[in-house]
């Protein structure tokens, strides 16, 4: 355990009104923190915030689309300036399914767009005032599925794969700037996200234990924080397969509504 990310007092994240990052900004909430979060619904936001708050922490919203860069960064650099940030969760991202006939042009460039340009919108804006102080923390969603594309999820997985691996770069760029970086890639949980699948999640998770296992790899200071373990497996192993193998069998796979 490191000290030095054991208690961050001022948090950001992105994705904050429902799922995942609901999740963690209720996990982090006490009496001290400052956390600031922002989502599209500005309903769901304020009642994240108003549990929060009833934790004793100090919340500040504000319902921006991550693809607002400009408003984004304004936004970000002021919440930084009111209260360096220790910690940024790059969480908002998106799905949607594939079942009525694959991914159309529009459908692929927003899950794109949002999943990976939101992310890159996120991170850039936190990086100068936490390379000023040489102090900070990057955590960017990703996930398992992140490792093998599959039928199912073009966009989605090829979205995932490149914030890993940005995230993973970053990692090395900006140690020497007091900059830590992780990248968090989660099975299943529990979310509206997931709620709309109508095929089996193997070992799908409530949302505040993988907030719990996500703080934990957070306070180790872990490059990559992949869970649950024997999906994370399972995934390396076919991602490790040749592609001929593997192929027919993933197009089988049940894909999204």
């Amino acid at each position: 355990m490191s000290a030095r990310y054991a208690r961050p007092k001022s948090i950001l994240i992105t994705g904050g009104s429902s799922g995942l990052g609901a999740a963690l900004a209720r996990s982090y909430a006490a009496p001290g923190v400052c956390l600031a979060l922002t989502g599209r619904d500005a309903a769901r936001l304020a009642a994240v915030a108003k549990d929060c708050a009833e934790q004793g922490a100090d919340v500040h919203v504000e319902a921006i689309d991550v693809l607002e860069r400009d408003r984004l960064a304004g936004w970000i650099a002021a919440r930084a300036a009111a209260a360096p940030l220790d910690l940024l969760i790059a969480n908002a991202g998106i799905s949607a399914g594939t079942g009525g006939g694959g991914e159309d042009d529009a459908q692929t460039r927003h899950i794109m767009a949002i999943n990976v340009d939101g992310v890159i919108n996120t991170v850039m804006a936190a990086v100068p005032s936490m390379r000023a102080r040489r102090h900070g923390q990057i955590a960017i969603m990703s996930s398992i599925a992140a490792f093998r594309g599959f039928p199912g999820a073009p966009a989605y997985c090829a979205s995932k794969a490149a914030v890993r691996v940005w995230g993973e770069s970053l990692r090395g760029q900006l140690a020497g700037d007091g900059i830590a970086v992780t990248v968090i890639c989660p099975g299943y949980v529990k979310t509206p996200m997931t709620a709309v699948n109508r095929f089996p999640m193997p070992m799908l998770m409530e949302s505040d234990k993988a907030a719990r296992i996500i703080r934990r790899g957070l306070i180790r200071n872990k490059a990559r924080i992949a869970f649950p373990w024997p999906m994370y497996a399972m995934v390396r192993l076919l991602a490790a397969l040749p592609p001929g193998l593997i192929d027919p069998l993933l197009r089988k796979m049940p894909e999204k509504d």
